[in-house]
């Protein structure tokens, strides 16, 4: 197999370079969000739920962790499910897109500002979520890594629950 296109395409480098990548877009999220969460609180907004929000951020750091560690040289790429991937993260741009300056990773409330309901929000109350809770096993399984996927999916299947209630609750009187 030496010399082949399936070994230029060997775990040795495409995986830690798919993880990469997606570390950095997840950093430019933070980046956007935080810059978002400010103008939002600037604005007049209100942070709700602030004391769950590092579960989320351990819960994302610790499957990217988990995905870097896991990584080996004998494993093989599925390219429908990283493709499968690239999908979702188009749902995610859409969803930024859509929310525009109100898109955050906190649950922050403005007085007066707009419930959006257009974009995908047509059709999904929480897209971002739904992303999120695809997202979350697709990609392990990808690299054939199915107990992340299985462990990362029921954590995050358990804080998005709590999430969604919530955020229902606080925007529950804007509906």
């Amino acid at each position: 197999m030496e010399g082949s296109f399936a070994a230029a395409l060997s775990a040795s480098w495409t995986v830690p370079v798919i993880l990469a990548l997606v570390t950095l877009q997840r950093l430019a999220e933070l980046w956007l969000a935080n810059r978002n969460t400010k103008a939002l609180l600037a604005s007049g907004g209100q942070e709700h739920g602030a004391a769950h929000y590092p579960l989320f951020v351990l819960l994302h750091g610790g499957w990217l962790v988990a995905l870097f560690v896991s990584v080996s040289e004998e494993m093989v790429v599925s390219w429908p499910l990283i493709g499968l991937f690239l999908l979702l993260q188009l749902g995610r741009v859409r969803v930024i897109r859509t929310l525009g300056p109100y898109w955050t990773t906190r649950v922050i409330t403005v007085p007066d500002a707009p419930l959006i309901t257009d974009g995908p929000y047509r059709w999904v109350r929480h897209p971002n979520y739904l992303v999120v809770a695809l997202e979350i096993p697709v990609l392990p399984l990808a690299f054939g890594l199915w107990e992340i996927a299985a462990v990362f999916t029921a954590l995050n299947v358990a804080l998005l629950s709590y999430r969604i209630r919530f955020e229902d609750r606080v925007l529950s009187e804007r509906r």
